[in-house]
């Protein structure tokens, strides 16, 4: 029996071969997110335990709380021990660097911090020396270079008050190895400029060179863990190491959706190569051959192609690492990457999944060959698969149970569930039951939906596009499970550009909600504030229509810490108008009451008509909640009346400011005006609302860009499985083929029905997987929030089928060249 195996996989060579490139392409892409992944961190580790090399004890804090840091008192005590020779704090805060254009740079401040010199200098200078005195600053080479500035250059840096002031650029430095300084662009001074620039009291961390663990440990005390070099460099590791974790993971999710697609590939091939080889089967069984025999050859047979298939897998998931670790590098040059990583799990697991995943494709194929009759050898049978297909009582039941199922946990998800992440995880746990339901049904859908997909290629296509709509019908099996692949991917797409379609729409209702005014106004820092003086100037502009100014100060409410806001008056209820679930607007704006907003209030245990204790300048005051409203429209969190809020905490400068523009000014002109009055002002970051809008609108473009290249590969896959089903069929009717050739088929026809053939199982497919899609699309973005707003992206929907459907077509050139070219007498002598 092996040597008959192995005769057989010879005598299949091409057939097999398409098998194993969809297994291929699977284990290729789990392979290569190991091989990326891999070679990441290990560039990481070598980044990190490089650095920790200049170090030979770190002291940090036990809490990792950064406003519990440690103080200077300790720096003096480790620097009187024995043997220690060098001791430098480790100081890190905000300090924006102002670009040439006279605002601070980026969306968030700048990192500043401290850069010693010696033994202890954990940075890589690229250029020029570090810094020293409290004129000199170092700048982080990626920031340098994208701002335009140089060594001897000067520089402007505010500090933690936003207060300009003046520096020399003396070096260039790499601070990969920090990644808020790597995301956020870093300045560097020297230990004492840094604590002044960026107002900080104690160190992240201390740095210690020489001396010994015991007595660094013992002058450290219990509140603080002492690490040495090298478990500073794990540790360092171990945090960035996270990243590629979470990138892993994701990358790994979309590889087993590849195996799955893989999976139907395979379960199809080997049931019509089982099927075209009852006789074969019949006949093995007649010379003596036992069903467990037959059973084992499959399986054999199924092995060895996984097993080549997954080897293939294995090298081309190097290449692939190797070519995602260049566009990597390219994208950030911070990122650490040595040759690629071929780690012994990533072998393992690559040959394990692949096989596993091949042999259990082929086990039902296999069992149906034991069933083989060796009287069977004795007559011809019908065309593998063909017939009227019946469901049968149990799959009946099985697909209407599935598919109820899914309908209910998906309805409760998407209606009945709170909004949040637990809905959605029970409407993706609802598509899965569900798309089980349609792969119990999808054969018996294949008629009728076949006549809908075929309807206008039958009227167009003549006797070929005819015949090409009957023969995707006649075997309902083989075309659903090579249809159900394509449906994962197309499935898939369609859900995500649904959820990013609504997304958009979502954002733009906020947007409007949140953004009531042309402009906003904000500090770069979180917790900053603006200038009052940069409202009134807006004010005195006849282009400016009105101007708002929010304040907030974070006090104590109760026993709780909270942050107290107040808005200008003249703009509530005309420019911000918050929807009230309880009480009124004139309600809120009493001497000594407060309006708090619906989620603020349920989480904090607040409800109306309670009396708030409120911390000010002048001692506690009772502050009544007289109305709750719906956050949204700019309103979020305590809010009390701008005289109350004056008389609380005294003259507080604003922490944001909207600024309403007249309608008769043009928009540019509106934009040069809220520019200039900023201009002062280095740290007042101007946004538009169609700015913003497009800043949100293109980070949804790039995550479903993402998501439908890594999706893709699924539906590759499934296209393969189309030319292999059309290459399989082709075999079996070559003597098909050839009659009708005889009765005046052209070469061109026979080739147009094999393409039309091709195009209806793939419109099948995509069509099935858009209705599921937008389906569970509609419910997931229900389930997101009670506010969300869905939107159908019809033409993306539309141009999913209309791919596909030119996919498939494209797929049955190769099995149609071959069929066309094949012998007329030859075919019909063919048995």
């Amino acid at each position: 029996m092996l040597r008959t195996t192995l005769a057989g996989l010879r005598a299949h060579k091409l057939r097999l071969l398409l098998t194993a490139v969809a297994i291929t392409l699977g284990v290729g892409f789990i392979s290569g997110t190991f091989v990326l992944t891999d070679t990441l961190d290990e560039g990481v580790s070598k980044t990190f335990a490089r650095s920790a090399d200049k170090v030979d004890y770190a002291v940090l804090p036990k809490s990792d709380d950064t406003d519990k840091g440690v103080p200077p008192a300790l720096l003096g005590q480790i620097k009187a021990l024995p043997g220690v020779t060098d001791v430098q704090g480790a100081v890190k805060g905000d300090a924006a660097l102002v670009g040439k254009d006279g605002k601070a740079v980026g969306d968030f401040p700048t990192v500043g911090m401290s850069v010693p010199s010696g033994r202890l200098l954990r940075y890589d200078v690229e250029k020029g020396r570090p810094p020293s005195g409290g004129g000199e600053t170092v700048l982080d080479t990626q920031l340098a270079k994208r701002e335009g500035y140089s060594v001897g250059n000067a520089v402007t840096v505010l500090d933690h008050g936003n207060r300009p002031h003046r520096f020399t650029v003396v070096g260039l430095v790499d601070f990969g190895i920090d990644q808020e300084a790597s995301f956020r662009g870093a300045v560097g001074f020297d230990p004492a400029t840094a604590m002044r620039m960026t107002g900080e009291k104690t160190y992240r961390e201390l740095d210690v060179a020489g001396g010994s663990g015991t007595a660094v440990r013992a002058a450290a005390g219990g509140a603080y863990r002492v690490y040495t070099g090298e478990e500073l460099g794990a540790r360092l590791a171990r945090a960035a190491g996270a990243d590629t974790k979470i990138i892993r993971t994701g990358l790994l999710i979309f590889g087993l959706v590849a195996m799955l697609v893989s999976a139907l590939v395979i379960y199809n091939t080997f049931s019509i190569l089982i099927a075209q080889r009852m006789r074969e089967m019949a006949l093995l069984r007649c010379v003596g051959a036992t069903r467990r025999q037959v059973f084992g050859s499959v399986v054999a047979e199924s092995a060895v192609v996984g097993l080549v298939g997954s080897l293939l897998g294995l090298v081309a998931g190097v290449g692939l690492g190797e070519g995602a670790l260049v566009v990597v590098s390219k994208l950030n040059e911070r990122v650490a990457v040595a040759g690629p990583s071929l780690a012994v799990r990533t072998v393992l697991v690559g040959l394990a999944v692949g096989i596993v995943v091949t042999v259990l494709s082929a086990l039902l194929p296999a069992r149906a060959a034991t069933r083989v009759s060796p009287v069977a050898a004795l007559r011809a049978d019908l065309e593998p698969g063909a017939g009227r297909f019946r469901l049968g009582p149990v799959r009946t039941v099985l697909a209407v149970l599935l598919g109820a199922a899914g309908l209910a946990i998906g309805g409760l998800g998407s209606l009945g569930m709170e909004k949040g992440e637990t809905a959605m995880y029970a409407v993706a746990f609802a598509g899965g039951v569900f798309f089980l339901g349609v792969i119990a049904a999808m054969p018996a859908l294949v008629r009728p939906l076949g006549r809908v997909a075929g309807a206008v290629p039958a009227r167009l296509g003549g006797v070929p596009g005819r015949l090409a709509v009957a023969n995707a019908q006649r075997a309902p099996r083989r075309t659903a499970t090579t249809t159900i692949a394509l449906t994962v991917g197309v499935g898939l797409m369609s859900l995500f550009a649904v959820v990013a379609a609504s997304g958009k729409a979502t954002a733009a209702q906020k947007l409007e909600e949140q953004f009531p005014v042309q402009f906003q106004i904000r500090p770069q820092s979180f917790d900053g504030t603006l200038p009052h003086a940069l409202a009134e100037t807006l004010r005195t502009r006849p282009e400016v229509a009105a101007v708002v100014e929010t304040r907030r100060k974070e006090t104590r409410v109760g026993g709780d810490e909270a942050d107290i806001s107040t808005i200008t008056t003249s703009a509530l209820g005309k420019i911000l108008k918050p929807e009230f679930e309880h009480g009124s607007l004139d309600a809120a704006l009493k001497p000594g009451t407060a309006m708090v907003d619906e989620k603020t209030a349920e989480t904090a245990g607040r409800a109306m008509g309670d009396t708030l204790r409120v911390r000010t300048a002048n001692g506690a005051v009772p502050v009544k909640i007289t109305a709750v409203y719906a956050a949204g429209a700019g309103l979020d969190g305590i809010i009390v009346p701008e005289r109350d809020f004056t008389r609380y905490f005294g003259a507080v400068d604003p922490a944001g400011i909207y600024v309403k523009t007249r309608d008769d000014v043009p928009a540019s002109q509106s934009r040069r005006v809220v520019d200039a009055a900023a201009r002062p002002y280095p740290a007042a970051k101007v946004s538009s609302s169609a700015e913003f809008e497009e800043t949100m609108t293109k980070a949804i473009d790039t995550v479903l860009m993402i998501f439908g290249g890594l999706l893709g590969l699924a539906i590759v896959i499934a296209l393969f499985g189309i030319a292999n089903t059309l290459t399989l069929s082709v075999v079996e009717r070559t003597r098909e083929s050839a009659l009708l050739r005889a009765l005046g088929l052209t070469k061109r026809q026979l080739r147009r029905m094999l393409s039309v053939e091709a195009l209806v199982m793939a419109v099948i497919g995509a069509a099935t997987g858009v209705v599921l899609g937008v389906g569970f699309g509609w419910a997931a973005t229900n389930a997101m929030a009670s506010d969300s707003v869905f939107s159908l992206p019809y033409l993306q929907v539309v141009g999913f089928v209309v791919l596909a459907g030119a996919a498939g077509t494209a797929a049955a050139v190769l099995p149609a060249r071959r069929a066309a070219k094949t012998s007329i007498v030859e075919s019909l002598a063919h048995d």
